[in-house]
Parts: C-alpha cells; sequence; structure tokens
C-alpha cells in the first residue's frame, strides 16, 4: 500500500480508502446497496486495516446511522491506526431540523456520530453535499467551532460546484475559519465531468480529491455487457450514478484486452487508471464480499503502460466545451514571443 498526502494537511492517506456505505441494511436503498452484518463488517474492515489501509469513509445517513455504528464497533481498539471520515447533511429524523448544514443541526449530528462511531474524535467531517438554505459562513463557524473543541481534526465537503468551493474557501480566510483540505467526488473513466472545472480549481488551491463510486456503480467491473446485465450486480437494482452507457461499454471494451494482457480483472484497470492521476489522493472502494475487498485491494499493484493509459484516455476523454475550445486557439502573440514576459 501507497500513501499521499491530504491536500496540505501533512497527513497520509492510503491510496486505497475503505467505504462503509454496504454497512448495516436499514431502509429499502441500503439493503441493495450493502447489508451487511456485523460479522461481514469486522471482516472487511480488519482485512483492510491488515492489507495497509489507514482511511476508512462513511456517513450519518448510510443506513440511518448503522454504518457508523458498526464500523466503531469493528475499530474497537485499533481506532488510532485509522484516519477516520465521516459525513453531515443528509435527513437523520422526522423533525424538521433533522437535516441540513444549519449550526443546529451540524452540532446535534456530530455528537451523534462521535457516540456510534464509539469515539471521541473525528479525523474529516465532511459535509455531504450544499445546503442553499443555510448561510455558507454559518455552516464554516459550525465546523470551525467541531475543530477548535478538538470534536473534529479536518474539515472536508463532498459533492460540491468549484465556484462553491472556492466560495468557502474564500469566506474562511477572510474570517480566520478552518478551511476545506480535500473533496469527496464523483470520478471514473465513465465520468470525467470533474475534468471540466474541479480538478484544475483543486490542483490550483492545493485540496486533495477522494474519489467515490470509482467503478461507476459497478457498471466498469465488467458484469455489464451489450447482450446483458449480472443480476448479481448493484446496478441491475440501483441504476447509479447515471453515465452515458453507451460510451461505458466502448470503455469497457477496451479495457478488456488490457486487463487481459496484465492477467487482472477489469475493474483493476479502472482503479488503476484513476491512480494514475496525478490529483487523486485517495480512491473509495467498497464491497459486499471477501473477493471483491482483494481484487480492489490487488489494484495497488497494477502498473500501466503509456500506451495503456492513453487507450483509456482515447475512449473515455471528455468533448471538448466553450470555453476550452476558445481557449484551445493558437496564440495571440507574435512569433518568437511565445514565452511570457518576464519581469527583471
Amino acid at each position: 500500500m501507497k500513501y499521499r498526502l491530504l491536500g496540505d494537511t501533512g497527513v497520509f492517506v492510503s491510496e486505497l480508502c475503505l467505504g462503509a456505505m454496504t454497512f448495516g441494511g436499514s431502509g429499502q436503498m441500503w439493503e441493495v446497496i450493502g447489508g451487511l452484518d456485523q460479522a461481514a463488517v469486522d471482516a472487511i474492515v480488519h482485512r483492510s486495516l491488515d492489507a495497509g489501509i489507514n482511511f476508512i469513509d462513511t456517513a450519518d445517513v448510510y443506513s440511518a446511522g448503522e454504518s457508523e455504528t458498526m464500523l466503531g464497533k469493528a475499530l474497537a481498539g485499533r481506532r488510532q491506526q485509522v484516519v477516520l471520515a465521516t459525513k453531515v447533511r443528509g435527513r437523520m429524523g422526522k423533525h424538521p431540523n433533522a437535516v441540513g448544514l444549519s449550526r443546529l443541526h451540524i452540532v446535534q449530528a456530530v455528537d451523534a456520530s462521535l457516540t456510534r462511531l464509539g469515539t471521541d474524535y473525528i479525523d474529516l467531517y465532511q459535509i455531504h453535499r450544499f445546503d442553499p438554505l443555510t448561510s455558507l459562513e454559518d455552516t464554516l463557524r459550525a465546523l470551525d467551532d467541531l475543530v477548535r473543541s478538538g470534536k473534529v481534526r479536518y474539515i472536508g465537503c463532498s459533492n460540491l460546484t468549484a465556484w462553491q468551493m472556492m466560495k468557502a474557501l474564500a469566506i474562511s480566510r477572510a474570517q480566520g475559519l478552518e478551511r476545506f483540505c480535500c473533496t469527496q467526488s464523483f470520478y471514473s473513466l465513465g465520468g470525467r465531468e470533474l475534468e471540466r472545472e474541479i480538478i484544475p480549481f483543486l490542483k490550483d488551491q492545493r485540496l486533495g480529491l477522494l474519489v467515490w463510486s470509482p467503478l461507476a456503480g459497478g457498471f466498469l467491473s465488467g458484469k455489464f455487457t451489450r447482450e446483458g446485465v449480472d443480476p448479481s450486480g448493484r446496478r441491475a437494482s440501483f441504476d447509479f450514478p447515471p453515465i452515458d452507457k453507451n460510451r461505458a461499454y466502448e470503455i469497457v471494451d477496451t479495457m478488456r484486452p488490457i486487463a487481459a494482457a496484465h492477467g487482472v480483472s477489469v475493474s483493476q484497470v479502472a482503479l488503476a487508471w484513476l491512480l494514475a492521476q496525478d490529483v487523486v489522493t485517495s480512491v473509495i472502494i467498497g464491497a459486499r464480499k471477501p473477493e471483491q475487498l482483494e481484487d480492489n485491494l490487488r489494484s495497488v499493484d497494477l502498473t500501466l503502460t503509456a500506451d495503456e493509459l492513453k487507450a483509456l484516455d482515447d475512449v473515455s476523454r471528455l468533448r471538448s466545451e466553450y470555453p476550452e475550445w476558445m481557449n484551445a486557439l493558437p496564440s495571440d502573440r507574435l512569433p518568437g514571443q511565445e514565452r511570457r514576459f518576464e519581469r527583471s
């Protein structure tokens, strides 16, 4: 296992992060996604730690809190080995304020997460989505208070646009508040929209990138073909996240010979492509079965060749959109003036 810096925090996290969305099964959607009992959770968590993973991500909404509770039990006696991340934003009860990013909900939610996780601090506390009903400054002040109180070490965000993240960073800098150190976003060979604005933003502002759904909801596992769908695959009953499936079939067709050449699974090729992207901090993997976990773990040993990376890039690259194609026009500088003038 290799380790990468989490933004500019100085904290090293494993390049594979164990996602806990499959832990528990409260609610119809979570039964489809996971449904793992405590014994299965213990086995997956312990195997991941033994393989060198030191980064685990969950959220309070996963199985209505069950995921956090089960993860906390699985980490008993090994909490110090882990950079533990969870998220806040989703509805956690029926009363009107049991949702969102208000100070009221955040303070209640963090205490509940700490109790379920069986710990007195959270290493990375992330807002799960944007909340248009709450002042972003109020949200950031509440998160800053959590850091100052010692309940939270670092804060991050998930599923925000580039302008929303930039606004948050500007508020934090102007008000002297804790700033986001990373984003958790969807990125895969089957969904490269992040490259339009968010990835340039992350590089410019030195934020980390945690990738969720690296296999595009299992579509890039090789279980799905034009001829049919594997009924055991998650997408067979939970078709998410949305992707261009015709394009994704072409991507899988390109991955198959690469996987065969290396003697690995199609899934490992998809994960290895992400690990080859310098902007990626950690790729979040989830598993319902031990063999799925083992297959994902082996992706860190796969190095794709330059030709293979180019083939994957060619088949999955985004179509050029404005203003990208405008900025790609030939330079308007005179011949011999290609380099920018430098101050003496």
